[in-house]
C-alpha cells in the first residue's frame, strides 16, 4: 500500500460499493434506494453521539450512496470507469481529481465529495441533508356497525390550511383496528418520503347485531305459533330483510344459518348471519290461552329443566 494510500482516513478506503450497502450488484434503484435508508437510521450521528466508528461507517453508507444512488455514477462505476471514492481510473486521470456527480472532474484541492453530500459533521450539517422520513399523523375517527360491516368513506380535514383527505374505511373492519395511509403524513426532510397517516378506528355497538369474528349474531323473537307450527319470518341482516324458514317445534335458543350473510373477509368471502331464535309470550295476559295450556298441562307433563339436573 502507498504512503498516500495509507494516510487516507478509512472511508476512503472502501470495500466495493454494492456488499457496503448490502445488495447485489443487479439491484433496482428503489432497493439501493431502501437499502441506504435502513443504514443511514441506523447509523446516523445523531442517534449515535460520540461514537467515531459508526460515524465513519455513516460517511462509508452515504458515499457507497451518493454513487450508486445515481444511475449515471453508477454504470461509470459498473463500466470501471470510477472507483469506490468516485476517483477516475482512466489514464492520467488516477492522480487526484475525483469524478464529479454531473459527470466532470473537480480539483483535488477542493471540499471533497462528502462535504458536499453531509456538510459539517462538527455543526450538525447532517441533519436535514440526510433523506429522513416525515412525521407521521394521527386521526382516530368512530364508525357504527353497518359502516364497518360493509365500508364506507369518510372525509378527514387536516388542519393545514384546510386541507381534506377522503378515506375509504374498508368492509370488514374492526373495532381498535388501525388504517395507515401512506406517504400522506408530513413532508419529509432532505429528499426523504413522506410520513404516514394512522387512523385509528372505533365502532359503535348496534342495536340488535352482534359480531363474532367474521359472523354476524342477532337473536331473534318468534311467537309461540311460529316456535310450535314452524314459519317463513322475515329477518334483517346487513345486506336487508330477507326470509328464513323456522322450523316447526323451534325452541329458545335453536339456532339458524344465513349462509353468506356476515363480514367480508380479506379473501373476499363473507363470515355467515347466525340467527338464535328467542320464543316470546304476548305482552299481555291472554286467558284463552292460559285455559288451553292448563288443560294441555293436565295430560302434558314434562321438565323443562332436566338437562340441569345433576347425573
Amino acid at each position: 500500500m502507498t504512503l498516500a494510500a495509507r494516510q487516507r482516513p478509512a472511508w476512503r478506503r472502501m470495500k466495493n460499493l454494492y456488499s457496503i450497502l448490502g445488495v447485489s450488484k443487479g439491484a433496482s434503484q428503489q432497493e439501493i434506494k431502501s437499502a441506504y435508508r435502513k443504514l443511514a437510521k441506523q447509523h446516523h450521528p445523531d442517534a449515535n453521539p460520540g461514537d467515531t466508528k459508526v460515524e465513519e461507517k455513516f460517511k462509508e453508507i452515504s458515499a457507497a450512496y451518493h454513487i450508486l444512488g445515481d444511475e449515471k455514477l453508477r454504470a461509470r462505476y459498473d463500466n470501471g470507469e470510477i472507483d469506490e471514492s468516485g476517483q477516475e481510473k482512466m489514464g492520467g486521470f488516477r492522480g487526484g481529481h475525483r469524478a464529479s456527480s454531473a459527470g466532470g472532474f473537480g480539483g483535488g484541492a477542493a471540499e471533497d465529495i462528502f462535504s458536499e453530500i453531509f456538510g459539517n459533521l462538527r455543526g450538525g450539517g447532517f441533519r436535514g441533508r440526510v433523506p429522513e422520513k416525515g412525521r407521521d399523523r394521527k386521526f382516530a375517527i368512530e364508525i357504527d356497525f353497518m359502516e364497518a360491516a360493509l365500508g364506507g368513506k369518510r372525509r378527514l380535514t387536516m388542519g393545514d390550511g384546510g386541507r381534506t383527505l377522503d378515506v375509504t374505511i374498508p368492509a370488514g373492519v374492526t373495532d381498535g383496528q388501525q388504517i395507515r395511509l401512506r406517504g400522506q403524513g408530513e413532508a419529509g426532510a432532505g429528499g426523504g418520503p413522506a410520513g404516514d397517516i394512522l387512523i385509528n378506528i372505533t365502532v359503535q355497538p348496534h342495536s340488535f347485531f352482534r359480531r363474532e369474528g367474521q359472523n354476524v349474531v342477532i337473536e331473534l323473537p318468534i311467537s309461540l305459533p311460529e316456535a310450535v307450527l314452524g314459519a317463513t319470518v322475515k329477518v334483517p341482516t346487513v345486506d336487508g330483510t330477507v326470509n328464513l324458514k323456522v322450523p316447526s317445534g323451534s325452541n329458545t335458543g335453536t339456532k339458524l344459518r344465513l349462509k353468506g350473510k356476515g363480514i367480508a373477509a380479506k379473501g373476499g368471502t363473507r363470515g355467515d348471519q347466525m340467527v338464535s331464535l328467542k320464543v316470546v309470550l304476548p305482552d299481555k295476559q291472554d286467558e284463552e290461552l292460559q285455559d288451553w295450556v292448563t288443560k294441555w298441562a293436565e295430560k302434558h307433563d314434562y321438565d323443562a329443566r332436566s338437562k340441569l339436573k345433576a347425573k
